[in-house]
Order: C-alpha cells, then structure tokens, then sequence
C-alpha cells in the first residue's frame, strides 16, 4: 500500500514538472516573437522618421528655390517697368526735340523769308572786287581774307599764275550779295612779298543800287575806292 502510494506521488511530482516545464518553454516563445516583432516596429520606426526627415529637407529646400524663383521674376518684372519707364521717358524726350526741331527750322524759314523780302525791298547789293596795279608787277599776292561784318565771306590762295593775271588787268570778284541797305564794315587781309597787310573800311550800302568796293594792291599797300551803280542793278 505505501508503494502504491509513493508511485503515485512521484507520477504527479513529473507531471507537474513537466507541465511547468511546458509553460516555460511556452513563455519563452511568445517573449521571443514579442521581442522580434518589437524590434521589427522600432526598426520601422526609424526609417521612416528617417524618410520624414528627407522629406522636411526637401520640403525646405523646394521652398527656398520657389522663393528664389519668385524673388528673382520679382526682380525681372521691377527691371522690365524701370525699363519701360525710360523708354516711355526717351520717346516723350524725342517727341519734344522733334518738335522742337520743326519749330526751329519753321522759325529759320520764316527768319529767311522775312530777310529775303527786307532785301528785295531794300534792294541793295553789295560787291567786292580785288585787283593789282599793273605797273607794280613784281609784287606777289599770297593769301587772301575777306570779312564782313566781323563774318569771313571769302578766301583766297593766289599762285604765280593768278599774280601775272592780276598783273595784266585781271579783277578777283570776291563777294557779291544782296545786303540791308545799312552800313557795312569790310576787311581785308593779304599777304603781300610774304608781308601780312589789312585794309579796312566801313561802307554803306544804298538801296535800290549796287554799291562796288575794289581793293587794289599797289606797291605792297592795299588801297581801296567805292563807287554806287544804279544802272546796272539787278531790280
């Protein structure tokens, strides 16, 4: 009888080890696949906090560019209306000076035309003329400057040629031109045998006449004589 019970005993006594041994075994693992599957969450985790920050780097950075896209178009656009601005600025500028222009040129017509009928009825004309003593021949006349009224008129370069034809009687019209019929100042300069010589006179012109002034050189002087013609006008 004590054997029987002593059996049965040890039976339970291993198969309540082996039951607790069996939920260890159990508990092992579930804390295995816990552990695991936790890992696996946070490994998740991670990455994708990861990805969330590329995605905030790369939200900052397309921001930064649109930014710059915009300043930039604003900067263009602030340079295309300065832009416009001065143009507009230079065609109002050109606008005015083109006015100004055909105002200019419709006063220098109406100036002429106002002078061209003081003249006709005026009607003075005045002439200069230029010529040598024949019997000084062997002077010779260089350079020559006509002004009147402080403006020069004419200009001469006489060679051998042109000195031997004065010489024998021949007269240099230097100026011929319808004038106000006022007074007139004239001078003439000449280099005569390499000499500089002026000759300066005031005339006044009449009207409805033409009123002659000759300059003569004669024995390296320049001397001069004026004279009205009626008859010979051209009125």
């Amino acid at each position: 009888m004590n054997r029987i019970v002593v059996g049965a005993l040890a039976v339970c006594t291993l198969m309540g080890a082996g039951t607790l041994h069996a939920q260890r075994g159990a508990q092992t693992a579930q804390q295995q696949a816990y552990e695991q599957k936790r890992a696996e969450l946070v490994r998740e985790l991670e990455e994708s906090q990861k990805r969330l920050a590329e995605l905030r780097g790369q939200r900052v950075e397309l921001s930064t560019r649109i930014e710059n896209v915009i300043a930039k178009m604003l900067e263009e656009r602030a340079r295309a209306l300065l832009m416009t601005n001065e143009q507009n600025a230079l065609q109002q500028l050109d606008a005015i000076l083109t006015s100004s222009q055909d105002n200019l040129l419709a006063q220098r017509d109406r100036f002429n035309a106002l002078g061209d009928v003081v003249r006709r009825r005026g009607g003075a004309v005045l002439v200069v003329l230029l010529r040598a003593d024949s019997s000084t021949s062997s002077q010779l006349l260089g350079q020559v400057t006509l002004q009147i009224d402080r403006e020069q008129v004419a200009t001469r370069a006489y060679t051998v040629t042109s000195n031997n034809a004065l010489s024998l009687g021949a007269v240099d019209p230097l100026y011929r031109s319808n004038v106000l019929p006022t007074a007139h100042s004239i001078n003439l300069s000449a280099t005569i045998d390499g000499r500089p010589v002026t000759s300066s006179l005031d005339v006044t012109a009449a009207g409805a006449a033409v009123t002659y002034v000759q300059f003569a050189i004669r024995n390296g002087q320049i001397v001069h004589t004026t004279w009205t013609s009626r008859g010979t006008t051209p009125f």
